[in-house]
């Protein structure tokens, strides 16, 4: 099937020369492109003409889960009748095992895996094996850690055929080859259940849809979809493909091998501690080891089984694990978002996690084929890729080098937004010179951000501010992520008027509402003061026809005047077209309603509000926030209680099936709270 994009409006500006520049450089064999376009200038659109134009499979990387959530919901607007699929980190919380040998403390694993990304994980290989060309997988920089190999897990698929010979008994042992779990009263993914000749079960990628197998003398008789509700037939079909409920699943044959070289190393980990007069390492590896073998023995599995997935795997020692992008055909595209981030981010993942697996390993807590359960190395993730568009507005030194001058620009906004001005203030007087831009705004409702170089700086001036009338918060590093969100939809609805930041302002805000953005200390050359620190910065007001960006300063730096002189160049381009096509520019505001779904991810969505109303009705107007803390709670009874806990308990799951992750992670919390 091709990709069909679907969208309701059509390429305007300079978007058609840029899908037609990108479409060709893939065509023609280009290794490395970069995508440069202006905040709002539609880049994701852009790049979904591509990917119909090229039909090939897409993986898509992000540098974190929100943006790659947005990415993912984008894309399957676009692509209502292709296959879009999310592949992240499926744990809300993972404490790495590690070891401080400075006070002798060992840290166990410790996580907490969402369901449903699990799910949609599994999903997402299911469709790549399927042979699929028209497929886009968005997926954060988890996707260079190991998932288990893809000829093992494909090998693994049991498909069954209508009127083919299969014995119930051996039907039920294939399912539980491949970690699905009978469970003839809790019917959900991963489970099977048995009525008589008819077997049903629903995979683990899928959540609502189950199959049913009937048999009649050990002969496939029928293959059905069903609605995991109430059992209906939803589809029948001649045949059948049930992947596996887990990433590591290998033969008993490769099993009985493994556990074969695992013993070897063990022995040869125990000699080389007790030569070195090691004897509390020997012992503890030997015990810790010999407890995971019985484990993979009697069950096929262990906790931290992807630590001897080198063994499993059959892999040579040192070489690199099977990841998503073993799984792809050869003839795909990889895009990654926000470049300059993401790219940073692959590098630095593999020293990270070898310094404390190494620790592990020197102190007899693993073995040391578990440095080999690790992330790609760059180099080894360069190999891996064949061809690339680096996304961004901002693209590293790292892209613009390997794209050779393959550069594609686009400037142009549908909506006739020019990049905001830059003007140039003095530091002296600076206070008093924002104070009266803010008060300027403020009568116009519109918003402003202002940038300091430090937490402390954001914090004082925020008190000053507050403190002349002034409706001001302070947003860095040390606010949660959860305050985080709520303050920025509180200065989109006009809950107060200016947002003083430090690094936070950058990347992935949509914020029309802003019309000037203050930099304090401009000419503080550094990392926050850099070129693409300040373009980035600047484009926080770039939605808004009234932007302004004012500079403190008292010289202009070689950054500040790079950044000036690319946004008149902007500007310029953009003033021309706009006058040739007699286009007027207009901010884009937006409703109460999209406000508070583009900034749902530490909230509930618009749907479940009628439950939250429900919920403070029977509770006293307390929330899943406060239900726990407030005196009345002692009051409530155990019938209320466990009613509660349960509500609390389905909003999770689907707060965590919308990508809800922070909301979903707050309601856990909640949930423990209850239950102690």
């Amino acid at each position: 099937m091709d990709f069909k994009l679907q969208a309701p409006y059509k390429p305007t500006g300079d978007q058609p020369k840029a899908i037609k520049e990108l479409t060709e450089g893939i065509e023609k064999g280009l290794k490395h492109q970069v995508f440069v376009g202006v905040t709002g200038s539609g880049k994701t659109f852009s790049i979904s003409n591509v990917i119909q134009n090229i039909g090939k499979p897409v993986l898509v990387m992000s540098h974190n889960k929100t943006l790659a959530a947005q990415l993912y919901g984008e894309f399957k607007r676009f692509f209502p009748e292709n296959r879009v699929e999310f592949f992240i980190s499926y744990y809300d919380y993972y404490q790495p095992e590690a070891y401080i040998p400075s006070t002798d403390t060992y840290i166990a694993k410790d996580l907490s895996i969402n369901e449903e990304i699990d799910r949609l994980r599994l999903r997402a290989t299911s469709a790549i094996l399927e042979g699929r060309k028209d497929i886009i997988i968005v997926s954060s920089v988890s996707c260079i850690y190991g998932i288990g190999a893809p000829d093992e897990y494909a090998r693994q698929v049991l498909v069954l055929k209508k009127g083919m010979k299969i014995s119930r008994k051996k039907l039920l042992t294939a399912l539980v080859d491949i970690h699905y779990v009978r469970n003839d009263v809790e019917f959900k993914r991963g489970n099977f259940r048995v009525r008589g000749d008819v077997v049903e079960v629903i995979p683990a990628y899928e959540d609502e849809i189950g199959i049913r197998v009937e048999l009649f003398d050990d002969i496939v008789e029928r293959l059905c979809y069903i609605n995991r509700q109430d059992g209906s037939i939803i589809r029948t079909d001649d045949s059948v493909a049930i992947y596996p409920a887990k990433y590591f699943v290998t033969t008993q044959e490769k099993i009985e091998n493994a556990i074969t070289d695992i013993q070897k190393e063990l022995q040869h980990q125990i000699e080389y501690f007790q030569k070195d007069n090691k004897l509390i390492e020997a012992q503890r590896i030997e015990q810790r080891t010999n407890f995971d073998i019985e484990m993979i023995k009697e069950v096929g599995y262990c906790s931290g089984i992807e630590n001897y997935s080198r063994h499993l795997d059959g892999r040579e020692p040192n070489s690199r694990p099977y990841c998503l992008f073993d799984y792809f055909p050869k003839d795909y595209l990889l895009i990654i978002d926000e470049s300059h981030v993401t790219v940073p981010q692959i590098r630095a993942m593999y020293n990270g996690d070898r310094v404390r697996k190494k620790t592990l390993v020197e102190h007899g807590f693993r073995l040391p084929s578990a440095l080999d359960n690790r992330p790609m190395t760059f180099e080894e993730w360069e190999s891996m890729t064949k061809q690339i568009v680096f996304v961004g507005a901002t693209p590293g030194n790292y892209e613009l080098e390997k794209s050779g001058g393959a550069i594609v620009e686009q400037v142009i906004r549908p909506t006739g937004l020019l990049d905001p001005a830059i003007e140039v203030h003095p530091v002296k007087n600076q206070i008093d010179d924002l104070i009266n831009e803010i008060r300027i705004r403020a009568n116009k409702k519109e918003r402003v951000l202002v940038t300091t170089l430090t937490k402390r700086m954001s914090e004082d001036l925020t008190d000053y501010l507050e403190g002349i009338g002034i409706r001001v918060k302070y947003m860095h590093s040390e606010v949660e992520s959860l305050d985080r969100i709520n303050i920025i939809r509180g200065l989109r609805l006009g809950d107060f008027d200016v947002l003083v930041g430090v690094n936070l302002l950058r990347e992935g805000l949509d914020l029309p509402e802003v019309s000037l953005v203050a930099i304090l200390d401009a000419d503080k050359e550094g990392f926050l003061r850099s070129e693409k620190s300040l373009l980035q910065t600047a484009g926080r007001t770039a939605r808004n026809q009234n932007g302004l960006v004012i500079m403190y300063a008292d010289r202009i730096t070689d950054s500040m005047r790079k950044v000036i002189e690319e946004t008149e160049r902007r500007r310029k381009i953009q003033t021309e077209y706009n006058k040739k096509y007699n286009i007027e520019p207009k901010t884009i505001y937006k409703t109460y309603e999209e406000i508070m779904s583009s900034t749902i991810v530490a909230d509930s969505k618009p749907k479940s509000d009628a439950r939250k109303k429900k919920r403070e009705e029977q509770y006293g107007g307390k929330t899943s926030l406060s239900v726990v803390t407030d005196p009345l709670f002692k009051q409530i009874t155990k019938e209320q209680r466990k009613e509660l806990i349960d509500q609390l308990r389905r909003e999770m799951i689907e707060a965590a099936k919308d990508l809800e992750f922070e909301r979903a992670a707050e309601l856990r919390d909640e949930i423990e709270r209850l239950d102690e």
